[in-house]
């Protein structure tokens, strides 16, 4: 086999690797690193004792991915405010042209999805995202773990339970989001307080991301008054120019906000029964830099 040969297969791969990884990880750069840290195990391996490569390389970066995990949690632990994942730029339609494969990834990378996989532990995780995002085969997520087929089933029915109770219901419809973000953005950016609170549910919840390192509520905001007054207050303090630009960021519509060229914030939200169940907020600076020039 030669290098070419090697590297070709390795590039088939990297979609579905880098998928993994990110699910894992919740962000761009670990994800990355994990993934050059493959390639550096495949590119050096005896390759012609592996009969499937695919195989071969979903274990290497699955058990990478886990060792990352445990490394960070404890970062994670003593994060400055919510956390949520990095934003992801997601255009699923050129590579997977099937509306349920991709309805089933769209998911699968939702931040509110993600944030439930935080919970989960790192075997948890790793049997989930290659069961329930990718659809491997309980057999080879075993042997890609070694673990039993059984004990395989039984992390992934425990995992599988634990997002179902957790994952907030939402509207995954891209029309119906996209519809209200561009509301919700009318609404904060023109100063309507009235046509702003319309919009949000009773209890709707205001997550954000600064990792103390910008301007953001170090706690949940819950409540529509209380949501809503924050992002009055917040729309209207903003003095310099902004640029607002929509994206589908980790499968759904978002809105990328630049301050003079630089990624300053990520607004998302989630919907349910035409109403703003969930605002999501991420300002932390590092997780921001691979939006730079989109």
């Amino acid at each position: 086999m030669t290098v070419d040969t090697a590297t070709d297969i390795f590039e088939d791969h990297r979609p579905v690797l880098t998928g993994v990884a990110y699910r894992m990880l919740g962000r761009i750069a670990d994800a990355e690193d994990v993934v050059q840290e493959a390639w550096l195990r495949w590119s050096s391996a005896s390759r012609e004792e592996v009969r499937e490569p695919r195989a071969f390389l979903v274990r290497i970066i699955t058990r990478l991915a886990i060792d990352r995990l445990r490394q960070v949690q404890s970062r994670r632990e003593a994060y400055v405010g919510p956390w949520l994942p990095e934003p992801l730029v997601t255009d699923f339609g050129p590579t997977v042209p099937d509306a349920a494969e991709q309805a089933v990834l769209a998911d699968s990378v939702s931040v509110a999805v993600l944030v439930v996989l935080e919970s989960l532990s790192p075997l948890e995780r790793a049997v989930f995202v290659l069961r329930e995002a990718f659809g491997f085969p309980y057999a080879e997520i075993a042997a890609t773990l070694d673990r039993t087929e059984a004990a395989v089933r039984q992390l992934a029915g425990r995992a599988r339970h634990h997002v179902e109770e957790r994952k907030p219901r939402y509207d995954v419809d891209p029309a119906r989001r996209r519809d209200l973000t561009e509301r919700f953005l009318a609404a904060a950016a023109g100063g309507d307080m009235e046509k702003l609170l319309a919009l949000l549910a009773p209890d709707v919840r205001l997550v954000g991301d600064s990792g103390g390192k910008s301007k953001a509520p170090l706690r949940i905001i819950e409540s529509a008054d209380k949501v809503g007054r924050f992002l009055f207050a917040v729309t209207h303090e903003q003095t310099q120019d902004l640029d607002i630009r929509f994206l589908e960021l980790n499968g759904a519509p978002g809105l990328l906000v630049l301050s003079d060229g630089k990624p300053d914030s990520v607004f998302q939200v989630d919907v349910r029964d035409g109403l703003i169940q969930c605002v999501y907020i991420v300002r932390n600076p590092d997780k921001l830099t691979s939006l730079t020039g989109v």
